[in-house]
């Protein structure tokens, strides 16, 4: 297995994967609600799933597959509005009393399973994630390589290396400042309506875009 890339390209790589990683997306928004629904541990659980969802995208983007989304529009529109109504489920069960992602700390939290594959879910259920890879990885490919295939499953590997360990920071800092938020029940409705209303406009952008 011949994986090839450039010490300068490896930098611009590593920039531009965490400017793109650290960028508010569904991704952090599920971070930030279950680090201060939940504390610091399920936050791993998520961090996980958000990982491992992106592995479908990377995958078929790598072998070619996202580009069934550029040729077929009823494709990328079915997974589409798969996935903007996850999102609205989403947003549906912040709200509701002993959901998922419920601040109380009297309710039933969900499994550490459960939050994983959330998580995952939601990266799965994004068609834009493969169409990103798709033109983002080749870019740091040298040209003149004669089979690139390893070199984008390392960089999609490292991708999804530095996603887990951005999204535990963002969950751990959350964490932090759960015990605030507890000891305030105000606050903390105004918390859940507005990560609510954040899944929710997320999810009506993704079923209202375009490619």
């Amino acid at each position: 297995m011949n994986i090839t890339v450039d010490f300068a390209m490896s930098i611009e790589f590593l920039i531009t994967s965490m400017i793109v990683i650290l960028l508010p997306g569904t991704g952090v928004l599920y971070m930030l609600a279950v680090g201060l629904g939940r504390g610091f541990r399920p936050c791993v659980a998520a961090a996980l799933g958000c990982t491992f969802g992106i592995v479908p995208a990377a995958i078929a983007s790598i072998i070619g597959l996202a580009a069934i989304f550029h040729t077929s529009a009823l494709a990328f529109q079915t997974v589409k509005y798969l996935g903007a109504a996850y999102l609205l489920f989403m947003a549906w069960r912040i709200l509701k009393e002993g959901g998922a992602l419920d601040f109380d700390e009297d309710s039933k939290p969900a499994s550490m399973f459960q939050t994983a594959l959330n998580g995952t879910l939601i990266n799965v259920l994004n068609p834009k994630l493969s169409l990103f890879f798709l033109a983002f990885l080749p870019q740091f490919v040298d040209a003149n390589q004669v089979n690139a295939m390893p070199t984008m499953f390392y960089l999609a590997g490292v991708f999804m290396g530095l996603t887990f360990l951005v999204f535990v920071l963002y969950g751990a800092g959350a964490a932090l400042a759960r015990d605030y938020l507890v000891r305030r029940p105000t606050v903390m409705v105004w918390m859940k309506r507005s990560f609510a209303t954040a899944f929710g406009f997320l999810g009506l952008r993704l079923a209202l875009s375009e490619r």
